[in-house]
């Protein structure tokens, strides 16, 4: 039996998304000519790495001549937030609360980083008690 397809972003895959989310509309030569050149894939190895991204849903494909142009059918922000329930799946059995506390345990996050998550906490504290208030 063949390993399950994932669908999570490579390094490779998300470097294309990247592009893609920044430049719109890209032919697999707009693609290639978008990377700096010290990190440039071949032409064949972008054109494999977004028909994957195809089979994996991220991307999508209209025929323009005879090129192909491709369009990111998954938002940045959608990506983001499904690699990150990966990560709180994989590494921190579903718990927000110790993903967050791993995050804050390593010493590196700095005042401003700490006042950016205190109002974020608090305004999903705001939203989850209006929520239960109109759960009632």
């Amino acid at each position: 039996m063949p390993p399950r397809r994932s669908n999570t972003l490579t390094e490779a895959e998300l470097r294309l998304m990247r592009l893609l989310w920044r430049c719109g509309e890209c032919s697999v030569q707009d693609l290639v000519s978008a990377m700096p050149e010290e990190s440039r894939l071949a032409y064949n190895s972008v054109l494999t790495t977004i028909r994957i991204l195809e089979t994996k849903g991220y991307v999508r494909h209209r025929q323009s001549g005879r090129a192909f142009l491709y369009t990111a059918v998954i938002a940045e922000g959608d990506a983001q937030q499904t690699e990150v329930r990966h990560v709180i799946s994989r590494f921190f059995g579903d718990s927000r609360e110790r993903l967050m506390l791993a995050l804050l345990g390593d010493g590196e996050v700095s005042t401003g980083e700490l006042e950016t998550l205190k109002r974020a906490i608090a305004e999903a504290e705001a939203a989850a008690t209006q929520k239960a208030r109109e759960g009632k």
